[in-house]
């Protein structure tokens, strides 16, 4: 087939359309974008530290304790480099718009990679008993390895933990860049503002949403479709517990929905699937096949 020809003045009078729409008051024609963080480079930071918290799975040579350390460091030093210059970028921004909500010294930045560096190994030691819980909870699961390696769940966790610790240091953009990373990657949709307690275990995991204010206690089990989420969506109650809160060693089925930032699933209750809930259920409740409101 013959390359067709380039009418060049229309072509040129479409480049010069759009150049033009950027001159009009629309939201989306911000060009600071060299100040704003590069997306990229917070995914390749997450990139060096999931292999820091699962070293012995994403090692490429024979560990040993005497190597150990330097492993560590190849994947910790460039997670460093690259996280300070993008929560700069991120507070940069704020500042210069007017949107920040606090004066942030200098240093700050390295202050706060510093401290989520330092709670790698109580994130670790969580992260494990949510792997436990997921081999523990499916018995299609053959081994840890298999959990680690090809379970998306551990991937959004392991975004999530990550991302909440920034998320609580009130770091602008990152967290949210990570919980949507691990959203596009696994199907599951956790805010970075969750709070999710020990051995958390989400089976098949395409389609949960849980909120930013979402609460959830020890040994909770999800499985697929599954929503945390508002009833309402108003910008007003921004800052407001608006998600549910869920107890210690709840179950939530296939397609359910609960709603509500004063809607609390007590200790040890099962809700069925597709179920619609947005009223507080007392510990030890089943819910199966219809709704509680």
């Amino acid at each position: 087939m013959a390359r067709p020809l380039i009418r060049l003045p229309d072509l040129d009078a479409a480049i010069e359309g759009v150049v033009r729409s950027y001159e009009g008051p629309e939201e989306i024609n911000n060009l600071e974008s060299a100040a704003l963080p590069n997306k990229r480079a917070v995914i390749d930071a997450f990139g060096h530290l999931r292999p820091a918290i699962f070293m012995g799975f994403y090692a490429t040579r024979p560990l040993s304790r005497d190597n150990l350390r330097y492993s560590v460091s190849e994947h910790l030093y460039p997670a460093y480099e690259l996280l300070v210059e993008q929560i700069a970028r991120a507070v940069t921004y704020e500042e210069r718009f007017g949107k920040a909500p606090v004066h942030r010294p200098e240093g700050w930045n390295e202050d706060v990679v510093l401290a989520l560096f330092q709670q790698l190994p109580e994130l670790r030691r969580r992260l494990n008993g949510d792997v436990v819980a997921a081999f523990e909870g499916d018995p299609a699961a053959k081994s840890i390895e298999e959990v680690v390696f090809s379970y998306p769940a551990i991937q959004a966790i392991t975004a999530h933990r990550v991302a909440h610790v920034l998320y609580q240091a009130k770091v602008p953009m990152i967290p949210r860049i990570l919980s949507e990373y691990a959203h596009s990657e696994t199907g599951i949709d956790i805010h970075a503002g969750a709070q999710i307690g020990e051995r958390f275990f989400i089976d098949h995991g395409t389609g949960v949403v849980v909120g930013e204010t979402s609460v959830i206690g020890d040994n909770v089990k999800l499985y697929q479709g599954v929503t945390l989420g508002a009833l309402s969506t108003k910008r007003e109650k921004a800052g407001s517990k608006r998600h549910p809160t869920l107890e210690d060693d709840v179950t939530i089925y296939s397609g359910a929905t609960i709603l509500g930032g004063e809607t609390v699933i007590g200790k040890g209750s099962t809700i069925g699937g597709n179920v619609w809930v947005t009223a507080s259920v007392p510990a030890g409740t089943r819910i199966f096949g219809r709704a509680r409101e």
